[in-house]
């Protein structure tokens, strides 16, 4: 990849922050967080807000969320005593009792002590048709590198001698159970240059990883490769992909000649399933099949896979479902012989259920609970169960669980409440952003609220991911139950409403998204929930990069930023691995065109001594290889040489970009956060 023409490298006095674990870096990261800890952790409040967000993250009590697989429910779970985790299993019977006879499968901290490594759990692909076998992911550090090992659930043992792959970003399946489909990280030649899979190979038993075969590969500079097994009842298809980013991939069939059939989708399909011979989709664009259908966003479509599968021919598309106004797909999920859609209805949560019988398609919507937000949390692939969450605000979460597709539905588990939310409403408003477009955004405040009062507004608007309302046990006893508001803004750039409201803020129209999260601020001040002093601002990730630019460009509007693992350095994003991958989001630093409008908005370069700019913390992980750690260090440090004193910085030394792995630094970071929130907005209001 070619280098940005910017050259920051000149006028940029923090680039050795970039190195993540040099001496130098990590010794501005320990005096730094020495600060940050002394007077967060130093704070009266403090110790009690740490024990009770401790508290509710390990609670015993906290729902078991699990999926169903041949008659067991599997579930990873952490408490006080399980700080790095089990996994676990019990029948589905005992797991819609109250108190379910849990088996224990691996206990992380048991092996963690034996072998040294402080092993955090990433996930299991289990062999069919019994499921006992699995190649299993542990992540040596909680990013997103991990270890594979094959593993035998009922003798709850490694397998000797069995399949094994070092840490890497590469993923793993099972073909059968002498075979694996590896879509390979392993080596520079095998990655892409974001640094994910590119070479998709076959790994038999008994031979050398480096002497697997390679059967599809990708471009160096396409954000990945990836492989899956697909089972369409007694069919089994493998299916491979060419991701060229996060919005557009080519689909492959690999047939048993070796052939890779390229699946005739447009580039930017999604929603894609395979059920019951017919292949469904969306898109992301208006797309003119070859019959002449017009496929629309927002809608659900298919074909016959298997006439194509014989003919090569696309044949009819069916509409499934058409698109309706501020009504889009959260989700497709299936069980063996139902098909379930997950919806969002101007950001309330429905699920409709489909059948196919005699070449036609049917749906209902399935009985759950109105206005909130619902989700599918299982459908069994080779049986009937399927599982339905429910939350709002204000409203613990729930298990919902079907033994027959969504028919006979029961609420099987419910979360206590962990705070008093009867003096508590929950309301939906509307800002109007600088274009006219009319943004949706979400407060929970005290019913009785008389005057402004510290809140907090929090955003992300990014990658087509929706914010939706949901149960926050250590938000309401560490933020609401002190008379504090929240409000969540459904901004442009997340996937809200669909792809178009994504594409509203994308590349060049990034701004629309900032200017929408600037019109909620603005707005609720309107309302007298909050004056602009006593409103705090906080986004992660492509949200901290909301709320760095916020800062940056709005400072006025607000009384203290939470910038929590961000993209900052817009025109570097791409030196800092895998923020190449990021390219069809936020657009190339390498090209002129793109660099006026990244150049326009990158806080990194607009951090400037006056005006004055209100209190900051800015957190990250020097294990998080997803979001580089050099982009919060330098900001801290830019802000701080402009004469910021106010400004705070916290780098966690484990876990990755989500922080996962033991729970009691992630309530120590999380009270830190109110704390600093409290301190910054009282008395301001």
């Amino acid at each position: 990849m070619t280098k940005p023409i910017a050259k920051p490298e000149a006028a940029d006095p923090f680039l050795w922050l970039e190195d993540r674990t040099s001496k130098q870096s990590l010794d501005w990261v320990h005096r730094q967080n020495e600060i940050t800890v002394g007077e967060l952790q130093g704070d009266p409040s403090y110790q009690a807000s740490f024990q009770t967000a401790l508290d509710l993250m390990t609670a015993e009590d906290n729902i078991a969320v699990g999926a169903a697989i041949a008659g067991h429910v599997y579930n990873f779970w952490q408490d006080k005593a399980n700080a790095l985790g089990l996994w676990r299993r019990t029948t589905v019977a005992s797991y819609k009792t109250e108190k379910p006879v849990w088996e224990t499968i691996i206990d992380f901290d048991q092996l963690a002590a034996k072998e040294g490594i402080k092993w955090v759990f990433s996930g299991a692909s289990r062999l069919y048709p019994d499921f006992s076998r699995c190649l299993l992911s542990m992540s040596p550090d909680g990013g997103d590198a991990s270890e594979m090992r094959e593993f035998d659930i009922e003798t709850k043992s490694f397998i000797e001698g069995g399949f094994r792959a070092p840490a890497s970003k590469s993923s793993f399946g099972w073909l059968d159970k002498d075979t694996v489909i590896v879509s390979a990280a392993l080596e520079d030649a095998d990655k892409t240059e974001s640094g994910y899979p590119r070479v998709i190979k076959l790994w038999k038993r008994g031979t050398k990883l480096e002497e697997a075969t390679p059967i599809f590969e990708a471009q160096k500079d396409d954000l990945a490769a990836g492989a899956g097994v697909e089972f369409d009842g007694d069919k089994r298809h493998v299916f491979l992909a060419r991701a060229i980013n996060f919005f557009a991939s080519h689909s492959f069939l690999h047939l048993p000649s070796g052939e890779n059939r390229r699946i005739p989708l447009p580039d930017d399909a999604t929603d894609t399933s395979l059920f019951k011979d017919q292949l469904v989709f969306g898109v992301r664009t208006p797309w003119t099949a070859p019959d002449g259908t017009v496929c629309q966003p927002d809608g659900l479509y298919s074909f016959d896979f298997a006439h194509w599968i014989e003919t090569g021919g696309l044949g009819a598309i069916e509409t499934l479902l058409a698109p309706a106004y501020r009504v889009s797909i959260a989700g497709i999920a299936r069980t063996q012989d139902r098909l379930f859609i997950s919806l969002m209805d101007n950001v309330r949560g429905k699920v409709l259920v489909c059948e196919r019988k005699q070449g036609t398609w049917s749906m209902k919507p399935v009985a759950l609970p109105e206005n909130g937000t619902v989700g599918i949390s299982h459908a069994e692939h080779f049986g009937s169960s399927v599982s339905f969450s429910f939350t709002d605000f204000l409203t613990p979460s729930s298990i919902i669980w079907s033994d027959d597709d969504g028919e006979t539905l029961a609420t099987v588990k419910s979360q206590p409440a962990r705070f008093d939310a009867a003096p508590l409403i929950s309301e939906q408003f509307e800002a109007r952003s600088k274009d006219g477009t009319m943004i949706p955004y979400f407060v929970v405040r005290r019913r009785d609220q008389k005057g402004p009062v510290p809140t907090l507004l929090y955003g992300y608007g990014g990658f087509e991911v929706p914010l939706l309302p949901g149960y926050a046990g250590v938000r309401g006893r560490l933020w609401l139950e002190k008379g504090n508001a929240y409000v969540q803004a459904c901004i442009r750039g997340g996937g809200e409403f669909g792809p178009a409201w994504h594409q509203a803020a994308l590349k060049g129209n990034r701004q629309n998204g900032f200017d929408d999260f600037a019109a909620v601020a603005e707005d609720v001040v309107k309302r007298g929930i909050a004056t602009a002093s006593s409103l705090g601002i906080q986004g992660g990730s492509n949200g901290g990069l909301l709320t760095g630019v916020s800062l940056t460009q709005h400072p006025e509007l607000f009384g203290a930023a939470i910038i929590e693992v961000p993209l900052l350095d817009m025109l570097r994003y791409t030196e800092l691995p895998p923020g190449a991958s990021w390219m069809a989001e936020y657009g190339d630093p390498s090209k002129p065109e793109d660099v006026k409008w990244l150049s326009a908005y990158s806080p990194y370069q607009h951090v400037k001594a006056n005006p004055a700019y209100p209190p900051v913390l800015l957190t990250t992980s020097t294990a998080d290889d997803r979001v580089h750690p050099g982009h919060a260090r330098k900001m801290a440090a830019r802000l701080q040489e402009a004469g910021h004193a106010r400004t705070l910085f916290f780098e966690e030394t484990e876990g990755g970009h989500g922080g996962r792995g033991d729970r009691r630094p992630q309530a120590a970071q999380t009270a830190m956060k109110y704390v600093f929130l409290q301190r910054a907005l009282t008395a301001k209001a």
